[in-house]
């Protein structure tokens, strides 16, 4: 689909839509506060309790009744805004596109010719950006703070230098964190903390090597002896935000320090995949997939933030109103909830939206968004792309077979989209699916799901098998009471809490055990996850033949600590050409 910043086809079209939405817009406000002083989240009840407020229940019995009458005076121009607004909606188009016209750090050349390969980065998050009223029942409010808090926090990750730390003798040293020589001080007023970030990652000692070696795409190599003292092997040049580039011209170093080698506790030896819990978002992430930002305003506010170091941006994701037009069977009063940011230029995008959907998610337009992105253009050689696709699937518990079907649409729809954009001067470098998928790899309820042929075509790195997770992951669906509990109301609590499997017990929701039996778990000898419903899952035979993907990281974010339910996950895979390729 063309790729134009407004969804409508022209200018008309386009007013008519923003003069049915000014009249609609009011109500909508009313209606959305009206809700919204009725409902409190634990943290404002914890807070009227701590300074002795004894005047809410005035201010709820007021506010209601102001509320009503502004919303009983504001529907008649709302039903009128509403005639000139559903009709418009057949045209339009299902996403805005924002291209960042004078972009000064959009990455020119990702790829260096060599065997050593580049790695790409991802990231996926729900963030529950409902209308206030709807997003307090979720134990969450005031969205459009949330937006803009978490736009500041994920800049403040992925703009920081990515550090990789190689330890000697680990069995000596323990766990080490970088030092504030390597790591900047972040200048936003959003998500700072009061003492230094720490970054905790498992490791094994490996015999042939006599270390633990800690890799990532970089701007700065350390090697920490266990005396404490740091030994530069390499230094990078300075722009932080071209590190694909920057660690590619390090390939000499990096060659000791493949994935293979970076082992975390608990991981099994066949499955080296690196990982951690990590208090920030991964550096240099490329492209950036959320979930649940429902709210026009707080997509706004999102995108003003990361448009500088993201410069391709779709966002409102989704149709409205009647789907199919002229059906009133099913519709839509919100969009998708699917935000897409990423680094590289965007040459092809699709949405495909849910038929099947029931129930409160029938009101949204859940569905899959698919895209196409430019990596590397030589006129020499071919194009390298890169194919992303997010979704959101149907969430109501014991509704599998929905689930199920969704699932089959998007292998069918993935597969249509890449048949339709494949060109034959092009190299395909990664083929990823993320987003949240509502259900979990341990839950007896969501044995159906588990089973589904789509983990026969893309790779989970953090499932052994249908029903089995690996023993390192963390489930990434915390328990909604408790969101603003000391233990993980911070990104640094967040991170503590999760790396005891006692603490977590508490904050991460259990699995869901199937209809009228108990529940038994974790099994015998078994570690205690909970639902990871956030995936990032990749494919390898769909890419050019020449390629092959190690995984390079595998990243539980805790940055969003009191401002979504959700735990962030993050994946950055490592894409070698053969070198017999390069050579060619």
């Amino acid at each position: 689909m063309a790729l134009q910043s407004s969804p409508f086809p022209n200018g008309c079209v386009s007013g008519a839509h923003a003069v049915g939405w000014a009249f609609i817009l009011p109500c909508f406000w009313c209606l959305d506060r009206l809700i919204s002083v009725c409902k409190s989240t634990t943290l404002e009840q914890t807070q009227r309790m701590e300074q002795e407020c004894y005047l809410h229940p005035l201010k709820v019995f007021f506010g209601f009744i102001i509320f009503f009458i502004l919303f009983l005076v504001t529907t008649p121009f709302a039903f009128l805004g509403f005639l000139i607004w559903a009709p418009i909606q057949a045209c339009r188009r299902p996403f805005r596109y924002h291209r960042e016209k004078t972009f000064p750090i959009e990455k020119k050349e990702m790829y260096t010719e060599r065997a050593g390969g580049t790695s790409f980065g991802f990231a996926t998050a729900n963030l529950c950006l409902l209308p206030d009223s709807l997003a307090r029942f979720n134990n969450l409010g005031h969205t459009q703070y949330r937006a803009a808090t978490i736009g500041e926090r994920i800049l403040q990750g992925v703009c920081r230098p990515h550090v990789r730390i190689l330890i000697d003798s680990p069995s000596s040293c323990g766990t080490l964190s970088p030092s504030n020589s390597i790591l900047p001080t972040s200048n936003s007023n959003y998500g700072t903390t009061d003492r230094q970030t720490q970054h905790h990652v498992g490791y094994r000692s490996d015999s042939t090597e006599g270390h633990a070696s800690f890799q990532n795409s970089n701007s700065h190599v350390v090697c920490l002896p266990c005396d404490g003292t740091e030994e530069p092997l390499a230094e990078s040049p300075s722009p932080i935000f071209n590190s694909n580039q920057n660690s590619n011209q390090q390939g000499e170093t990096a060659k000791h320090t493949s994935p293979q080698n970076l082992l975390s506790q608990g991981v099994c030896q066949q499955e080296n995949i690196p990982w951690e819990i990590s208090p920030m978002f991964p550096a240099n992430v490329d492209i950036l997939c959320l979930e649940e930002v429902f709210d026009k305003r707080a997509a706004q506010k999102l995108k003003q933030v990361l448009k500088p170091v993201f410069g391709h941006i779709l966002y409102d994701v989704g149709v409205y109103a009647c789907q199919p037009p002229c059906l009133c069977s099913s519709f839509k009063f919100f969009n998708s909830g699917l935000f897409l940011a990423s680094r590289f230029p965007v040459l092809e995008a699709q949405y495909q939206c849910f038929p099947n959907s029931r129930g409160e998610d029938a009101l949204a337009a859940k569905g899959l968004l698919s895209v196409k992105v430019l990596i590397k253009q030589n006129p020499n050689h071919k194009k390298m792309v890169g194919y992303f696709n997010c979704t959101h699937l149907h969430a109501p518990e014991g509704e599998g077979e929905i689930r199920c079907e969704q699932l089959d649409m998007v292998t069918d729809w993935i597969g249509n989209f890449q048949a339709v954009n494949q060109q034959p001067n092009e190299d395909v470098a990664f083929d990823v699916l993320c987003g949240d998928f509502n259900f979990d790899n341990c839950s007896p309820d969501d044995t159906l799901e588990q089973n589904h042929i789509l983990f026969q075509q893309y790779k989970d790195p953090c499932r052994a098998g249908p029903g089995e997770e690996k023993p390192w992951v963390i489930g990434t669906l915390l328990e909604q009471p408790t969101l603003y509990e000391d233990a993980i109301n911070t990104p640094e609590n967040l991170q503590r809490t999760l790396e005891s499997e006692e603490l977590r017990k508490q904050f991460i929701c259990p699995p869901v055990p199937a209809q009228d039996s108990p529940l038994a778990y974790p099994n015998t000898g078994q570690p205690w996850i909970g639902r990871r419903i956030d995936y990032i899952l990749y494919r390898e035979n769909s890419i050019s033949e020449h390629y092959r993907t190690e995984i390079e990281e595998m990243t539980f974010i805790t940055q969003l600590a009191g401002l979504t339910d959700h735990i962030p996950v993050g994946l950055r895979l490592n894409v070698i050409m053969d070198s017999k390729s390069v050579d060619e």
